[in-house]
């Protein structure tokens, strides 16, 4: 394997990680789980699958551009959770589930944490796409779990309301 720093890699037992050093004999891989380990060179093609190759780098590399393309490369891998705003009508609204049935109590529930729930069901469909965009399926397959979550997203578009900014809604399909 001739993999470079920034090599975005899986192995079977520590999951997904970042090559943040490469030496002659050993690749050391940095865990979103598991923090930096060292893996022989000698011994990696049966260990490690490559998610996203870089390419060797022949210079030397500063540790900040080492720490710079780290950071992105987690940021992608992980489901960090996008600071959106809540529209300001809406901030300290309560949602209120009325039974049909008079003798039961309603639900109440702050809109804010309702919105949150939203907010990371949008981010977590976002990490979907990324993941089914990188995978090994084919293009038709692809396109078939694309037009599954355009659909959810459609689905949610009666959320947008709660956004302050439109861009940060829900869109799903468009008639052209």
């Amino acid at each position: 394997m001739n993999l470079g720093i920034g090599s975005r890699v899986r192995h079977k037992e520590l999951g997904v990680g970042v090559i943040v050093q490469v030496s002659a004999e050993l690749f050391i891989v940095t865990f979103v789980n598991y923090g930096v380990r060292e893996i022989a060179r000698l011994y990696a093609e049966g260990e490690l699958e490559v998610l996203e190759e870089a390419p060797p780098i022949k210079d030397i590399v500063s540790l900040e551009t080492i720490e710079t393309v780290i950071q992105n490369i987690i940021g992608r891998v992980t489901d960090e959770i996008e600071l959106v705003d809540l529209a300001g009508k809406w901030e300290g609204g309560t949602l209120i589930f009325q039974p049909g049935n008079a003798e039961l109590k309603p639900y109440e529930l702050p809109i804010d944490t309702f919105f949150h729930k939203i907010v990371m069901i949008r981010d977590r469909l976002r990490v979907m796409e990324q993941r089914i965009n990188s995978s090994r399926l084919t293009d038709e397959e692809k396109v078939n779990l694309q037009q599954y979550i355009t659909r959810i997203y459609g689905s949610l578009t009666s959320f947008n309301v709660l956004f302050t900014s439109k861009q940060e809604g829900f869109v799903g399909c468009t008639s052209k």
